[in-house]
């Protein structure tokens, strides 16, 4: 039941973006994947702080 075919993706991807419009959609993606990189540095600690003063 889990398991989502291609033409599931595809019907999922035109209901949102007629209910949300292509600009707004492409600008929620391009958001998630900037939040997605800034998770990723900072599981890494590649947040620009020094870690040498950590106990």
């Amino acid at each position: 039941m889990g398991n989502l075919g291609t033409t599931e993706l595809v019907l999922i991807l035109a209901v949102v973006i007629l209910l949300f419009g292509v600009g707004r959609v492409s600008r929620i993606g391009g958001e998630m994947g900037a939040a997605i990189r800034e998770f990723r540095k900072g599981l890494r600690g590649e947040d620009g702080k020094d870690d040498s003063d950590k106990s």
